[in-house]
């Protein structure tokens, strides 16, 4: 396992916190970027909307596959090592994806580039909580800005480079965030050493069953449009419990299941902050198309309108952060929850006749409240959580994000299969209702139990 470094050794902890933000940005924009140039890749390559979609769902799959292994890896061989060996991957898909000479090189490149990003954020928070201990939360809360909420800008950045260089561009797009990234985590971050004769014990079996566990669900959830196929939900819940039942008997599992059943606030974090992605991520698939087709509004105008969800998550982080340090846990959350509740409430109201004021103001309380359960959920996770499983607890945490990011796309699907209408816009906003209610008892559980470890 390597070693923590007093933060002493860190001489420009500014340089160290924008090299991790640098990085972990590159997860969120490049899952978002690419929805606008999917028009023309699909042109480009001839290719069906099914084939399409998985250029956006093999990124998913594959970052949730690799966030709790790269994570774990970091805890034990080096943060510093996986970090840059990430933006390593990332770079050399981002110079490789745009001479794709079809789609199956194309999802190739934006699988590694998938496992490049995927290593960046947990061994980012894991040197956060190792080298940063002055206004930890409030760096956490900022480096959560960056891997979750600025997915929002990636639409109306890809938008305004398309124009100029077609959909290659957005690839070329990382390499001044790679490059900045990579000078200052030479300059800021310490080298790895190793302090302890312990050694990281491959999994296998139980890595390859995550990895078929998370793909079968994945398979079965693309296909809800089409209708319900049994066998593959007889798959994979048979695949699911092969998992569990293997990871329950190892003594060195890849992910502990004894743990996260033992410690149910720890696992109920992870689902509380699934289902809050379900609701962030499905605004951010529905209501670009929605805007454009029923309101006629123009990519313009609803780039501006869309940012209103990022803007104000972005806005409330530093004051959640800092009354969660003052109050606790509870009522920031409860708070985040119920504002929430009432953004969903208030979607049921948005029609196509809506003026485009009433909907930014709608998008706006949505956006208030993925900001405060986003950090809140982040911070009191790591209050659970020692410094050693930083890496793994986190890439366990993005896991849950992609869940919901995949989940939130399959309502996205089934809603919308007959079309973008006003009828099927109100059915997503009743499921996203029942969803925002089941934040409540859940923030209610895990805000009554006493943290194992203390602000760190």
């Amino acid at each position: 396992m390597s070693s923590i470094k007093n933060t002493s050794f860190i001489k420009n902890p500014k340089f160290l916190i924008t090299a991790i933000a640098l990085g972990v940005i590159l997860n969120p924009l490049n899952t978002t970027m690419i929805t606008v140039a999917l028009p023309e890749i699909k042109s480009e390559f001839q290719l069906t909307s099914k084939d399409i979609s998985w250029l956006i769902a093999s990124y998913f799959m594959v970052s949730a596959i690799f966030l709790p292994l790269l994570g774990k890896l970091s805890d034990y061989y080096g943060r510093r090592k996986i970090f840059i060996t990430g933006l390593i991957l990332v770079a050399i898909s981002s110079f490789t994806a745009p001479l794709s000479p079809n789609m199956p090189f194309l999802l190739g490149m934006r699988a590694i580039q998938a496992i490049g990003t995927s290593a960046l954020y947990p061994a980012g928070i894991g040197m956060v909580r190792s080298y940063i201990e002055k206004n930890q939360n409030r760096v956490i809360g900022t480096l959560s800005v960056f891997a979750t909420t600025s997915a929002a800008f990636g639409p109306t950045i890809s938008g305004l480079l398309i124009q100029m260089g077609g959909w290659p561009i957005i690839f070329y797009v990382n390499f001044p965030i790679i490059t900045v990234s990579a000078i200052l985590a030479f300059l800021s971050i310490p080298k790895d050493s190793k302090v302890s004769e312990k050694t990281f014990k491959w999994d296998g079996i139980g890595i390859i069953l995550f990895g078929l566990l998370i793909s079968f669900w994945m398979f079965f959830l693309q296909a809800l449009e089409d209708g319900l196929n049994i066998w593959t939900l007889l798959a994979s819940i048979l695949v699911t419990f092969l998992f569990y039942h293997h990871e329950k008997r190892n003594s060195v599992p890849f992910i502990n299941v004894n743990f996260l059943r033992k410690n149910l606030n720890i696992t109920l974090i992870y689902i509380l902050y699934a289902l809050s992605t379900i609701v962030f991520f499905s605004m951010l698939l529905s209501m670009p198309t929605y805007l454009q087709l029923l309101l006629n509004l123009s990519s313009k105008i609803t780039g501006m309108v869309m940012l209103s969800i990022s803007i104000f998550a972005m806005a409330i982080t530093p004051v959640a952060t800092r009354w969660m340090e003052k109050s606790g846990y509870l009522k920031p959350l409860l708070s985040g929850a119920v504002i929430g509740l009432m953004g969903v409430i208030s979607l049921l109201t948005v029609n196509q006749s809506s003026p485009i004021s009433w909907i930014f103001i709608v998008l706006s309380i949505l956006g208030l409240s993925n900001g405060i359960l986003n950090i809140g959920l982040q911070t009191i996770l790591y209050s659970f959580i020692s410094k050693s499983d930083s890496g793994i607890a986190s890439g366990l945490l993005m896991t849950s994000r992609f869940i919901g990011n995949i989940l939130a796309s399959s309502i996205f699907g089934v809603m919308f299969a007959t079309g973008i209408n006003d009828g099927n816009h109100n059915w997503m906003a009743i499921i996203l209702l029942m969803v925002s209610v089941l934040l409540l008892p859940g923030i209610l559980y895990i805000t009554k139990t006493k943290p194992s470890y203390g602000k760190q």
